[in-house]
């Protein structure tokens, strides 16, 4: 198990759950529903890693430091990349499912084969069959 645990928040949170899992094959940890259809805290598992993430909201210490990448200008301050067996089948996925493709998919110089992509709220992945655990460093 990973950890580093990447957290992230959403306008719609339960519509990224879906997405989320449609897309990328995250499967549902735990997702605790929050007041007014929101999303409280969940946690997404894929392959012995997991995301967590919940709804916008502020009036908190945490949620008070963070904003959604549309109000910077689509910027990041930090980005997940996410190991994938066919980076070729996700990327169909990502496609179909509306996601912007920034970076198209390529074999990569230090091997494996990806792509980067913003998912539905703008927040960037780059998923790809590239796995840094690897001894060797090959895919």
């Amino acid at each position: 198990m990973a950890a580093v645990v990447p957290c992230l928040r959403y306008r719609d949170a339960h519509k990224a759950i879906a997405w989320l899992c449609d897309v990328f094959g995250f499967t549902r940890h735990l997702v605790v529903d929050g007041e007014n259809g929101t999303v409280a805290h969940a946690e997404l598992a894929l392959d012995g890693a997991m995301i967590m993430l919940g709804s916008v909201r502020g009036g908190s210490a945490y949620g008070d430091m963070l904003v959604q990448p549309d109000e910077i200008g689509g910027r990041q301050t930090q980005t997940i990349y996410l190991v994938v067996a066919d980076a070729d089948a996700v990327h169909a996925r990502a496609l179909n499912a509306g996601a912007a493709i920034v970076i198209p998919l390529v074999d990569e110089d230090y091997g494996g084969r990806g792509f980067t992509c913003r998912d539905l709220e703008g927040h960037v992945w780059s998923v790809g069959t590239y796995d840094p655990w690897q001894a060797d460093g090959s895919s």
